[in-house]
């Protein structure tokens, strides 16, 4: 099979600090930070988390990074904020330039990374379809002859006429991703567009890039949603921390993805400064230590128990509260919700440990938790603290087979077991 894109030792970097002159006193102070032998006179430490990627006043956003995409390959490319994803698809673009490697490509590129780059609002939405295909490589007569396609997809043809100064975000977005992806590329880049728009144009862009997929075109397709990741893919990389963590089958590679960043407690005070799922939260009640009751490979009880163990920290006197738990699939797709009674907290400045029961009739596969604490009184308005991906936690098909009976099931079959189907008389 033909190679579409050859990637050998490509690493980026870029400068870290201020990029101009500046004032004489910062032109004075970097100089005299100089003769003291500072080595890093540009770098502000505090910014960077990730002090391994910082070198000599310079950051790695990329590091020796190696993968060859065949021609009518889809591959999908995960990893956190800040993994080197935008960057990988923007040296793969031509929008920058590599500080060391090199990238091979062949066919003609469509790349829909900032949708709508290159919108001229005084212009109408007519006028920068012609605009945008210009600068994206179609020429006059293509632009034209995908025209009614471009609006159709869009969604647009009341306002094609009307200036995109007074079109929504939304409406830009559409019009974007529209022309970008009737340019019939070989080579087909995308970078999280589908976390715009509403749930009808995702499903339509999906569409798209489906069809794309089954044409026999190359697709590389970076999102954080893991489903569509599953759905479109058949191979994905992750990156982390600007290097290559793992390529391979999409199945495994979120797997690898999700077990590289589900929190795991093993002791208190571990949770201090794990990051919280929302910045609204008073923390005056707070996680100190979580904890499942599993067996050594990670798994709950065959029966379906689930045992939380939890401790907590109140700073001051607080009102009853209660917790919710959604459980979520190793994609990320949330399987189900559930939510304790109502519970007293510990006294100020005090901890205290709580264990919590549930039952869990899941289907064999890895599953995680995001778990809150919030006022029992405020109808889950009034958010103490809040987790996101913590609680691994594994089902056995081991366990199924011994509640079931059955030993043939499959992950087709669903995350959940229902009960037996029953005949009714009538």
């Amino acid at each position: 099979m033909a190679t579409a894109i050859k990637i050998e030792s490509l690493s980026k970097r870029y400068r870290l600090g201020l990029t101009h002159a500046g004032s004489v006193r910062e032109l004075a102070n970097r100089a005299l930070g100089r003769l003291l032998g500072r080595s890093k006179p540009f770098a502000d430490p505090a910014a960077i988390a990730e002090a391994d990627r910082v070198e000599d006043g310079h950051f790695w956003a990329l590091r020796d990074v190696n993968f060859t995409i065949n021609e009518g390959e889809v591959l999908g490319i995960i990893g956190k904020n800040g993994a080197g994803k935008s960057t990988l698809l923007k040296l793969l673009s031509r929008i920058t330039y590599p500080t060391a490697g090199r990238v091979e490509m062949h066919g003609r590129v469509a790349s829909l990374l900032e949708v709508g780059t290159g919108f001229h609002p005084e212009l109408t939405g007519r006028e920068n379809v012609y605009l945008n295909g210009t600068i994206l490589g179609m020429t006059r007569k293509e632009v034209t002859r995908q025209l009614d396609a471009i609006v159709d997809f869009a969604g647009i043809e009341k306002f094609l006429d009307t200036p995109v100064k007074r079109y929504s975000s939304g409406m830009t977005v559409r019009l974007g991703f529209a022309v970008a992806a009737h340019l019939d590329p070989e080579i087909l880049i995308v970078d999280e567009v589908l976390a715009v728009g509403d749930v009808e144009f995702q499903n339509r862009c999906l569409g798209k890039m489906q069809s794309v997929a089954e044409s026999g075109k190359t697709v590389l397709f970076v999102s954080h949603n893991l489903a569509s990741i599953r759905t479109l893919t058949s191979r994905t990389v992750v990156l982390s921390k600007g290097q290559l963590l793992f390529d391979g089958p999409t199945a495994e590679g979120v797997a690898k993805y999700v077990s590289e960043n589900v929190v795991r407690s093993e002791h208190v005070g571990s949770l201090e400064n794990v990051p919280r799922a929302a910045g609204s939260l008073d923390r005056q009640l707070e996680f100190v230590e979580l904890d499942v009751e599993s067996d050594d490979e990670g798994c709950i009880p065959s029966d379906g128990t689930f045992s939380l163990r939890m401790r907590l920290r109140a700073k001051e006197s607080l009102e009853p509260f209660r917790v919710g738990m959604t459980v979520f699939s190793e994609d990320k797709t949330a399987v189900g919700s559930t939510f304790s009674g109502t519970l007293d907290p510990p006294n100020a400045d005090d901890e205290r440990v709580f264990e919590l029961r549930s039952r869990f009739r899941l289907g064999p596969g890895r599953y995680h938790c995001a778990i809150t604490i919030f006022n029992a009184r405020s109808g889950g308005r009034l958010c103490h603290d809040s987790l996101d991906d913590v609680l691994p936690f594994d089902v056995s098909l081991e366990s199924i087979t011994e509640r079931t009976g059955r030993g043939d099931w499959s992950p087709s079959w669903g995350f959940l077991e229902l009960d037996a189907l029953e005949s009714v008389d009538n």
